[in-house]
C-alpha cells in the first residue's frame, strides 16, 4: 500500500521555486509532489482569493506575477484556454514552459498543443512532457507504467531541466526527440491498449472457429444423425472444450515467432537483418499472447470444477448406479484406464502451476527483480516445459480415440487433434535448433557472426568475410 507523504517542514533545504498555470486536479497533485521533494511551488490562477484546495505550504498569485518567481513553469490548463497566454509574453520571455495538456481524441487538431503553445509564446522554450502520468500516480506515488515521463522539445537546457524535476520526483525520463514528436507524445494517453490489438484478434478468432466447428460436431451431428437435443452442453461442456484448445494454442504461438527467427537468422547467416513486419509485429505480442492463454488456462480449471455439480451429470451418473443394481453387475476395474487418468490429471495440475509461474514473472513487479538469465531462464526454459507438459496432456486425453472410427464425425477430426497440431510443430522445432551443430551456429550468428559472402572478381570467386560488430 503506497505511503502518503507530507510537504517538507519549513527550515528544510529547497530546491528551487516551480511554477504551475492552473489549480486543477492535475495541478494541485503536481504541486504537491514538487512540495514533497523540497520545492517552493508558486500557483498562477485568474482568481488568487478563491483557490482553497491547493496544497499547504504553496502560493497562490496571478499569473504575472507567478510567472516572476521560477523559471520553469507547467502549464496545466486545456488548450482551449491557452489564449490568455499571449498578454503574458513579456513576463515568459526566456521561460521553460512545460506543456501537460492532453486532447479528447485522436488528431482533434491539426497542430499538437505544444507546438501551437510555442507559437503564442515564441520567446519561451516550451517542452512536451509529464502528459503520460496520472494525478493519481503523483498522489500516491503508485509504482505502476504512468511513472514514466516521455519528453519532446528543441531546446537540450530546457529538457534538461525538466529532466531533473522528474528525477527529483522519483519519475523515469525518456527522450522523444524535437517538439515535433509532440503529436505522438500526446496520442499515446488516447490509445487504447495498443500491444493487446493483435493478440485479441487472434483469440477472438480461435474461440469463434473452435466454437462453431465444435457446435457442429457434437451438438449439430447428435441432433441430425441421432435425434438427439444435447443443446444444453453448449454453456458449460461446449465451452470447456474450447478454452483448453485455444489456451493450448496461444501457448505454442508465444515460442513459435522465436523459432521461426531463428530459422531466418539461419537462412540468412547474419543477425543484422531485419525481421518481416509482421513477425516483429508477432514477436513484441508475446507477453499479451501468454497472459490470454493463462486466461484461458484458468477458465479450464473453473469450468472443470463445477462440471460434478451440473445436473445432467449428476442424473448420468445416478441412473448408471441404479441401472447397476437393478441389473446386478459390476463394471470391472481398467487398470489402463486408471494410470491414464492420474496421468492426464497429474500433467493438468503440474501444467496450470508452471503456467502460473510464467505469468507471475510477466508482472514488471516480478521481472524488476530478476536479472536477465534468470528472466530467460523462466520464460524460455520454464516455458517449454509448460507448453511440453499442456501437450502431453492434452495427448493422454485422447489417447484411446485417435484410431476410433466413431472420432471423425462426418469425417472431421476432435477438437483436440486440431490444437495439438501448431504445438507439436514448434516443440519439433525446438527440437531441431537445440541440435548442438544448430545451436552453436545460432549462438554463434546472434554473438555478431555473420556468413561469408561470395563475389566474382576477374572471372574468380573471392570470399569476403564480413567485420562483425559488437
Amino acid at each position: 500500500m503506497p505511503v502518503a507523504m507530507t510537504p517538507l517542514a519549513s527550515g528544510e533545504r529547497k530546491q528551487g521555486t516551480v511554477c504551475i498555470f492552473g489549480t486543477g486536479d492535475f495541478g494541485r497533485s503536481l504541486g504537491l509532489r514538487l512540495l514533497q521533494a523540497g520545492y517552493e511551488v508558486v500557483f498562477g490562477s485568474r482568481d488568487p482569493k478563491n483557490s482553497p484546495l491547493v496544497p499547504k505550504g504553496s502560493k497562490v498569485m496571478i499569473h504575472t506575477e507567478a510567472a516572476q518567481t521560477a523559471q520553469v513553469i507547467f502549464i496545466a490548463v486545456q488548450r482551449d484556454h491557452y489564449e490568455f497566454l499571449t498578454s503574458l509574453t513579456p513576463a515568459l520571455e526566456g521561460k521553460v514552459l512545460v506543456d501537460i495538456s492532453n486532447n479528447l481524441k485522436r488528431g482533434q487538431f491539426p497542430q499538437s498543443n505544444a507546438e501551437y503553445l510555442s507559437s503564442l509564446v515564441p520567446g519561451a522554450s516550451v517542452v512536451k512532457g509529464f502528459n503520460t502520468v496520472s494525478a493519481w500516480a503523483l498522489q500516491s506515488g503508485a509504482l505502476d507504467a504512468s511513472r514514466q515521463v516521455l519528453l519532446c522539445g528543441d531546446d537540450p537546457q530546457a529538457k534538461q531541466a525538466v529532466v531533473d524535476i522528474a528525477h527529483s520526483l522519483g519519475l523515469t525520463t525518456q527522450d522523444r526527440g524535437s517538439l515535433r514528436a509532440a503529436g505522438e507524445v500526446e496520442d499515446i494517453p488516447l490509445q487504447l491498449f495498443p500491444n493487446w490489438r493483435l493478440p485479441l484478434w487472434i483469440a477472438t478468432g480461435l474461440v469463434a472457429f473452435f466454437f462453431f466447428y465444435l457446435l457442429i460436431r457434437d451438438v449439430i451431428y447428435a441432433y441430425v444423425e441421432k435425434k438427439q437435443d444435447i443443446s444444453y452442453r453448449i454453456t458449460v461442456t461446449l465451452a470447456n472444450k474450447v478454452f483448453p484448445i485455444v489456451a493450448l494454442v496461444m501457448l505454442s504461438l508465444c515460442y513459435l515467432p522465436g523459432a521461426l527467427a531463428a530459422i531466418l537468422q539461419l537462412h540468412w547467416g547474419t543477425k543484422y537483418r531485419r525481421f518481416p513486419d509482421w513477425l516483429d509485429r508477432w514477436m513484441l505480442c508475446r507477453k499479451q499472447l501468454g497472459l490470454l492463454a493463462l486466461f484461458f488456462a484458468v477458465l479450464h480449471v473453473l469450468y472443470t470444477f463445477v462440471t460434478a455439480i451440473r445436473y445432467n451429470v449428476m442424473h448420468t451418473r445416478d441412473t448408471e448406479v441404479i441401472a447397476q443394481i437393478t441389473e446386478n453387475k459390476a463394471v470391472p476395474f481398467d487398470s489402463a484406464e486408471a494410470w491414464a487418468s492420474d496421468a492426464f490429471l497429474s500433467l493438468g495440475v503440474l501444467g496450470l502451476v508452471t503456467f502460473l509461474l510464467l505469468g507471475l514473472t510477466s508482472l514488471p513487479s516480478v521481472s524488476g527483480t530478476l536479472n536477465w538469465r534468470e528472466f530467460r531462464f523462466i520464460q524460455s526454459k520454464l516455458g517449454y516445459l509448460t507448453l511440453t507438459i499442456c501437450t502431453a496432456h492434452c495427448l493422454l486425453y485422447g489417447w484411446d480415440k485417435f484410431l476410433k472410427p466413431s472420432t471423425y464425425k462426418w469425417f472431421t477430426p476432435p477438437g483436440f487433434m486440431l490444437c495439438l497440431v501448431v504445438p507439436c510443430v514448434v516443440l519439433v522445432l525446438k527440437l531441431a535448433l537445440s541440435v548442438p551443430c544448430v545451436d552453436n551456429r545460432i549462438i554463434r550468428i546472434r554473438n555478431g557472426w555473420e556468413r561469408p559472402t561470395k563475389r566474382r572478381s576477374g572471372g574468380k570467386v573471392v570470399t569476403m568475410e564480413k567485420g562483425t560488430t559488437l
